[in-house]
Formats: structure tokens, C-alpha cells, sequence
């Protein structure tokens, strides 16, 4: 029995394809597939039933499941364990975020963190939230930075900053010249959101919630800068966090009169995980630099 095939296995497991799965690691779908028949022959066992194009874990599996996981674990925690024999200078740091914070949260500091430690080998995963939660439970990435809360007792979150929301318009828009609006105001315009996974989604419609509006949605998109595109070429409007806020020809971002209207932005790591000094130097790296959010000024917020 090899680690690796653990992993595809997690991998399979979780995504419930073999075709996602191979993506995710990163090699050819059929060397993952005979890996899998391997492990079930050695075992004398059948992990996944194969029902056409989906899959589905046996009683076998889903037992299987909970052990390769925490043998997972194990190796994972044994390695930082030995990285952190070596000093905090050293080692591998996996890093998680979501696409609508990796862009704009994150470079700036992976530069700066780098430059203090440049012999940590830091490396960065970008995917929708379930996908890094999956990731955490597996121990392939260490910390994973997103949307607070999230579910679960067996992660641990620590909150690094809340931004408001803002509400983007076309600089011809209505509203284009008011200091701050409330999302009652714009009941009658059509409106641009992120796709259904998106965590950022929910924190645009509990805020649209709040102010008793049912947003009259005409495109979906999974990333801020198609929407924010769409808006300047005065299609429709949309939220986004401040952090995402920038000088765009075209478009016109007004805070939102609305004090729960926020996102709060956080670290999220498995209780279980060993966690290296290396990784908490980051956790401590992050919170000490200020945000972009935080220095943005009203005067640079429009075009």
C-alpha cells in the first residue's frame, strides 16, 4: 500500500470523479484509475461502486475513507515536524484562498513573507471554499484564507480583517453621485452576481435580504472582473467586497448605508493539523500588514 494511493483515493472519494479527481492531482486519469484497482486488490476489497459516470463509496469505502485520511494526517504532521527540527527558516507551506481574496489579499504579502523567509517554499492553491475545506481535511494545504464563519468543529478560524460591502454602477448610473445608497434603491435594475459556490454570493444576498430586496439577477459570473467589465459597459449593477474596489473607467463604487453589509476575512486550519512555527510566523505575518481595504480613501474610489 502506497501514500500516494491514499491520496488518489481522498481525492476520489471527495470529488466523486475520477476525471476531477486527476485534476486535482495533477496526473493522467487512467494511472489514477489502476492505482485505485491496486489498493482495492491489495485490500481484497471494493472501495467505490462505478455507476456510469458517477461513483459512489461502498461500506468498505466510506470506512476506508476515515482511515486513509488520518494516515494522511500523519504523514503530513510528520514531515512539519521534522521541517520544524530544521528551524522556522525551512520547510514547505501550502497556502489556500478564494478566488475573490487570492488576487487581491495575497500577493502583496506573499512578496513581503517571502522576502523574510526565503527558504520556506510557499506555495498557493486558489478554489471555492468546499474545495479548500476538503483540501484542510485531506492535509494538503496548511491554511486556507476565506469567508468567515465557516462549518464545521474540526476547523479552527482566526478573523484577520471585515470590509464593507460596496455597491458598483455604471458612472452614467442614477446613484453614480451619491455619497452612500441603501440596496432599496436599486430594486429596479438589473443585477450581476458570482455563480453558486461563491461565498461572496451569500454575503451579496443576506445584505440584499436585509434591505428587503429581491435582486432582479441577469448574469452570473465566477469572477469579479467580468462583472465589474459588465458594469462599466452599463449592462447592470452589482456588490463587491472593498477590497476588491479599484479606479475603473467606467464604473462608480458607493458604500453601502448598511453597517451589517461586510465580509468578515479569516485563516482557517484544521484542529488536528501539526501547525509549524513557519506557519504561524505567516498567521502572524498576515495580521501585522495592513489591508488594502484598510488604506483605500474615498477620493481614489472612483474612475
Amino acid at each position: 500500500m502506497q501514500i500516494h494511493q491514499l491520496r488518489y483515493f481522498c481525492a476520489v472519494a471527495k470529488a466523486g470523479s475520477f476525471t476531477r479527481a486527476a485534476e486535482r492531482e495533477h496526473v493522467a486519469q487512467p494511472s489514477l484509475s489502476q492505482q485505485i484497482r491496486k489498493l482495492e486488490d491489495e485490500l481484497g476489497a471494493r472501495l467505490l461502486d462505478r455507476l456510469g459516470r458517477t461513483l459512489r463509496l461502498t461500506s468498505f469505502g466510506e470506512t476506508f475513507l476515515l482511515r486513509a485520511e488520518a494516515i494522511l494526517r500523519e504523514v503530513s504532521d510528520a514531515k512539519h515536524e521534522i521541517q520544524e527540527m530544521t528551524g522556522m527558516d525551512t520547510g514547505k507551506l501550502v497556502v489556500g484562498a478564494i478566488p475573490t481574496i487570492a488576487p487581491y489579499f495575497l500577493p502583496d504579502r506573499l512578496a513581503s513573507f517571502s522576502r523574510r523567509f526565503p527558504k520556506v517554499q510557499l506555495s498557493v492553491v486558489e478554489e471555492i471554499t468546499s474545495v479548500l475545506l476538503e483540501r484542510l481535511q485531506a492535509a494538503t494545504i496548511d491554511v486556507a484564507l476565506m469567508a468567515l464563519p465557516v462549518p464545521g468543529d474540526q476547523f479552527t478560524s482566526r478573523e484577520l480583517l471585515r470590509e464593507p460591502l460596496y455597491l458598483v454602477v455604471p458612472q452614467t448610473h442614477r446613484l453614480s453621485s451619491k455619497a452612500r445608497v441603501h440596496l432599496s434603491d436599486i430594486e429596479a435594475d438589473p443585477f450581476l452576481l458570482l455563480k453558486e459556490g461563491h461565498c461572496f454570493r451569500e454575503n451579496t444576498l443576506s445584505a440584499c435580504t436585509r434591505a428587503r430586496l429581491n435582486p432582479n439577477v441577469i448574469f452570473e459570473s465566477g469572477q469579479f472582473a467580468t462583472i465589474l467589465a459588465m458594469v462599466a459597459a452599463n449592462t447592470g449593477v452589482s456588490v463587491v467586497p472593498q477590497m476588491a474596489v479599484e479606479k475603473r473607467e467606467g464604473c462608480r463604487f458607493i458604500p453601502i448605508a448598511d453597517e451589517a453589509a461586510c465580509r468578515r476575512v479569516g485563516a482557517v486550519q484544521l484542529k488536528q493539523h501539526f501547525r509549524s512555527r513557519a506557519q504561524d510566523a505567516f498567521l502572524k505575518h498576515l495580521q501585522q500588514t495592513k489591508s488594502r481595504a484598510s488604506v483605500l480613501k474615498e477620493g481614489r474610489l472612483t474612475a
